[in-house]
C-alpha cells in the first residue's frame, strides 16, 4: 500500500519526464499512485477492457466523463430511469455549462438510438440495472450506436454479473463503493475502456481532481478477492426473497432482473450472469407501510447504500432520489411505497422474517 502523495526524483530532467508522461504513478498523487494503479489493472481484467482509471466516488468518474468529453453545445441521451446524483448531475451542472440533455425511457427498444442526434450528440448514457427499479437496457442495442460515446453505469451488475464492453459499448462506470468494494469502507469510482479514451478521461480528470485515494484503492483490491463469493451468494438469496415477496399480500410489485415476472426477465437472461444483490418492492400501503418496515428492522440495517455484506433497506424516494421531480419519480416508478434491498451474506429467512414481521 503506498500512502504517498509526492515522489522525489533524480533532478529537473528526471521531474519533467514524469511531469509530461502519461499517468505516472510516481510523480504526484493526484496524477497516478501505485495502489490506484494496481486497482485499475484489476478492474480493466475483470472488464475485458484495455484500461481503467479510478476516481475519488462513482459520481468524480461519472462528472469526469462527462466534462472530458462533452463541453458547450453538446448533446447527451440518457435513460430517465437513473440514480439520482447521476439526474441532478445531468440537469443541473450540465445544463449550466450549456450541455443539452435529452431524457428518453431506455426500455423502449430504439428510445436511445433514436435521440441521437448525428454530429451533436457525444454522449449516451445507461445504467443497466437502474437503481432502484432494476430497469434494464439492451446492452446489444446500445453497442450498436454510431457516432457518440456510449458509457453503461454497471455498479449494480458488477464486472462478474455482466461485462458491457463485449457489447460494442465504448466505457463502463462503476461507483466501486458498492458491490466491488463490497465492505462499506471503500470510497471509489472507476471507469474502463480503450486506452486511447480512458487516457484521454485521465486528462482531464487530472484537472478536474477527483483522484482516488490510495487507502480505499486498497480495500477495494481486497473486495475484489471475495467478489465472486459475495455476489454469487447475494444474488442467490435476493432471488429467493424477491420470489418470496412476490407472493406476499402486502406486497404489489417486486423488481428484480432474473424473477420470472420481471418485464425484461429474457434480456436479463440474456445479458447479465446472475441477477444481482440489489431488489426492490412495492408495498401496497405506500408511505405508511414503508415507514413500519423501515423503523422495525432489527437485522438488516437503514442505510443508502448497496453491495456490502450487510442487508440495507433504503427509501428511495426520501432518500436516493429525493432531488428528483415528483412527476418524473411517478414516471419511472419510484412511489412512496417502493423499498430499495440491498441483499447482505445473511441467510435469507433470516433476512425475509426482518422484513415482513410488520407486515401481516
Amino acid at each position: 500500500m503506498w500512502p504517498s502523495t509526492v515522489w522525489s526524483s533524480e533532478g529537473l530532467d528526471a521531474t519533467n519526464a514524469r511531469a509530461t508522461a502519461l499517468r505516472s504513478d510516481q510523480f504526484y498523487g493526484r496524477y497516478a499512485n501505485p495502489t490506484v494503479s494496481q486497482f485499475e489493472y484489476a478492474v480493466a481484467a475483470l472488464e475485458g477492457a484495455e484500461s481503467a482509471v479510478a476516481f475519488g466516488s462513482g459520481m468524480g468518474a461519472l462528472a469526469s466523463v462527462v466534462l472530458a468529453l462533452c463541453g458547450s453545445g453538446s448533446h447527451i441521451v440518457a435513460q430517465d430511469s437513473l440514480y439520482g446524483g447521476t439526474y441532478s448531475f445531468l440537469e443541473g451542472p450540465c445544463r449550466r455549462f450549456g450541455i443539452d440533455v435529452t431524457f428518453v425511457d431506455a426500455k423502449v427498444p430504439g428510445a436511445l438510438t433514436s435521440a441521437v442526434v448525428p454530429g451533436k450528440t457525444m454522449l449516451v448514457i445507461a445504467e443497466t440495472p437502474s437503481n432502484p427499479c432494476l430497469e434494464l437496457v439492451d446492452l446489444e442495442e446500445l453497442g450498436a450506436i454510431r457516432g457518440p460515446f456510449t458509457l453503461v453505469d454497471s455498479t449494480l451488475g458488477t464486472p462478474l454479473g455482466q461485462q458491457p464492453l463485449r457489447h460494442g459499448v465504448d466505457l463502463v462506470l462503476h461507483s466501486a463503493t458498492k458491490g466491488i468494494g463490497g465492505h462499506n469502507d471503500a470510497m471509489i469510482g472507476v471507469v474502463a475502456g480503450e486506452k486511447d479514451l480512458i487516457d484521454a478521461v485521465w486528462q482531464y480528470a487530472v484537472l478536474h481532481g477527483a483522484s482516488a485515494s490510495p487507502y480505499d484503492a486498497h480495500n477495494a483490491l481486497r473486495g475484489i478477492k471475495t467478489l465472486d463469493v459475495r455476489t454469487t451468494r447475494q444474488a442467490a438469496s435476493a432471488l429467493s426473497l424477491a420470489t418470496s415477496l412476490s407472493r406476499h399480500p402486502a406486497v404489489s410489485a417486486v423488481h428484480y432482473p432474473f424473477l420470472e415476472s420481471h418485464a425484461q426477465h429474457d434480456l436479463a437472461r440474456k445479458q447479465m450472469r446472475n441477477g444481482g444483490s440489489v431488489l426492490s418492492f412495492d408495498l401496497r400501503g405506500g408511505i405508511t407501510h414503508a415507514r413500519a418496515l423501515i423503523d422495525s428492522l432489527t437485522l438488516a440495517r437503514p442505510a443508502t447504500s448497496f453491495g456490502g455484506p450487510e442487508t440495507l433497506v433504503c427509501h428511495p424516494a426520501t432518500s436516493t432520489h429525493v432531488g428528483m421531480p415528483p412527476d418524473l419519480l411517478s414516471r419511472i416508478g419510484i412511489t412512496n411505497g417502493l423499498i430499495r434491498v440491498s441483499v447482505g451474506l445473511e441467510h435469507y429467512d433470516d433476512i425475509l422474517n426482518d422484513l415482513v414481521k410488520t407486515l401481516g
